[in-house]
């Protein structure tokens, strides 16, 4: 492979890598408060399938996906999704801060009434949207990378494919290990979250560019999506957003901690 390819490559890897740490982190979050409520031994046990079944939806859903992603609806179907999930999460974040509310507080005790196996359920519930939201963005960010000699995997360019995976399960492996890290990290820096799915949107829309390129829709000349002004704005504008979440957001003092999840 050429110098160049692997270089960008390894930029796509690196910036899936942080970009999956951060909503790992979320998905963390949301893993803890489910399983809260059992007893500790059973509360490892349901973590550790919930980490098993993350593996399993992560691969299944871009092997599922790689056969689907030169679907242009399949595209637009992602970039609107994408485009939600961001601007959903921001809305809630930045224009509803809120406490939740005392049904949303009663839910979340609910855990250990569920019992152990229908906690398991849930978290492996939870696991396949974590695993939708993670591959749709990282087939998003990746699609446009040059073809491999690799061969196909699935339906995608094995060369994708890989470092889709690879970004996907470093994900799974910080959301098991280093979410605490993450999570005081969003702690201190809650503009990184806002930050991270600023960036999910801004890879929406470099795959709505992508659809509106396709030949069959021709919106867009096909080879703009893969131009070299496009790419430098489009990780131009992901470096920015990045450096002013951490910038922007300042530095909070670790007053309160008790929140922190087990």
């Amino acid at each position: 492979m050429e110098a160049g390819v692997l270089m960008e490559y390894g930029w796509v890897l690196l910036v899936l890598i942080v970009l999956e740490g951060i909503l790992a982190a979320d998905n963390a979050l949301v893993l803890a408060i489910m399983v809260k409520g059992l007893p500790e031994k059973q509360r490892k046990k349901a973590l550790f399938y919930g980490l098993a079944g993350a593996f399993v939806f992560r691969f299944a859903s871009l092997f599922v996906i790689s056969f689907l992603v030169d679907v242009w609806q399949v595209q637009a179907a992602g970039a609107l999704y994408l485009l939600f999930m961001a601007g959903n999460h921001i809305v809630r974040k930045v224009w509803l801060k809120k406490d939740k509310s005392p049904e949303e507080k009663a839910e979340e005790k609910k855990a250990g009434a569920a019992g152990f196996w229908g906690t398991v359920l849930k978290v492996e519930i939870a696991d396949i949207a974590f695993a939708v939201d993670s591959i749709l963005a990282a087939v998003a960010l990746a699609v446009t990378l040059p073809n491999t000699p690799i061969g196909n995997i699935g339906g995608l360019d094995g060369g994708k494919f890989i470092i889709i995976l690879t970004g996907g399960l470093i994900g799974v492996i910080i959301m098991r290990f280093a979410a605490t890290l993450f999570v005081k990290l969003l702690k201190q820096r809650p503009g990184l979250e806002i930050a991270a799915f600023m960036i999910v949107g801004w890879v929406g829309i470099k795959l709505a560019i992508y659809t509106l390129a396709h030949p069959a829709l021709a919106v867009l000349p096909e080879a703009f999506a893969e131009s070299t002004p496009w790419k430098i704005t489009f990780y131009s504008v992901l470096v920015l957003i990045a450096l002013g979440g951490w910038f922007l957001s300042g530095k909070k003092e670790n007053d309160d901690e008790k929140g922190s999840p087990a």
